[in-house]
């Protein structure tokens, strides 16, 4: 098996610990692919020029996920504030001038060629993508983090490209739900995900339900617990196919996760490059 992420690449700054971590969606997704059992993960995305940027390709390097064809521009990393309350990571803004707000990756016929050689390209919102998803489908399944993105333009401009979509649904009312994953469902997309908090999780594949309870764990920060959430099913779910064993393993994901700081760990103490 063998999964691409195409998109963001951040460093989350924990104010309170004077420390930073790498992260972003994409990035998140590929590194806990590679952990839980991708023959091979790769990762094209837009880094900036500065130590930040160095501390996350160093990271990639010790999880084994390739990145040789991403970009470097002259700008600096992503680098949104985090603080942590009760244990839930509370983004705080960051810098507007970084590598992920001044240039959106366009994809060439050599990333297209290479991009085919995978089974799924992960990307989300937050990648500056949508544009460049109608080509990625021609070479493999697309796998798509909405976040709380869920518009019906938006949707629209998204769904008929992609196989997988996600979404974090804590603050969606119960009749949100199912208009949303038929929505999903009538624009083409197969499997639908909605993760709701400490309420587990609600799927639906070619609308079959399926629901996910939250395993009990001991939480010291939620950084990153969606994106395990994602990778652990995928993982599963392209593996053997059965919906109800990859959720309980996307489940195991997240709580384990949330035993440790940052998305998947390598601190960096905070300072001015």
């Amino acid at each position: 098996m063998k999964m691409i992420a195409i998109g963001d690449n951040v460093v989350d700054c924990y104010l309170d610990q004077q420390l930073y971590y790498p992260g972003g969606n994409a990035v998140n997704v590929a590194v806990n692919c590679k952990r839980n059992g991708f023959d091979e993960c790769a990762y094209i995305g837009v880094f900036g020029n500065d130590q930040k940027a160095e501390h996350i390709r160093k990271s990639l390097d010790q999880e084994q996920v390739t990145y040789e064809l991403s970009r470097q521009v002259y700008a600096p990393s992503g680098s949104p504030g985090v603080q942590l309350v009760d244990g839930n990571r509370v983004f705080v803004g960051g810098p507007k001038n970084t590598a992920q707000h001044i240039v959106r990756l366009r994809l060439t016929p050599h990333d297209m060629e290479y991009i085919s050689q995978f089974d799924v390209c992960h990307t989300s919102c937050y990648s500056n993508i949508e544009g460049e998803l109608a080509q990625i489908k021609t070479a493999c399944d697309i796998s798509f983090d909405f976040s709380t993105n869920v518009g019906m333009d938006y949707l629209q401009r998204v769904c008929p490209h992609i196989k997988y979509a996600f979404f974090s649904g804590a603050d969606l009312q119960d009749d949100q739900l199912d208009p949303l994953i038929e929505a999903c469902h009538r624009l083409g997309v197969e499997i639908v995900g909605i993760t709701l908090g400490g309420k587990g999780a609600l799927f639906s594949r070619s609308g079959e339900r399926y629901v996910q309870g939250v395993k009990p764990t001991e939480v010291v920060d939620t950084m990153g617990a969606g994106d395990s959430f994602i990778a652990g099913f995928l993982t599963a779910y392209i593996k053997h196919g059965r919906m109800e064993s990859a959720l309980d393993y996307a489940a195991d994901c997240a709580a384990k996760t949330c035993t440790f700081y940052g998305a998947y760990g390598y601190p960096h103490p905070l300072e001015r490059d």
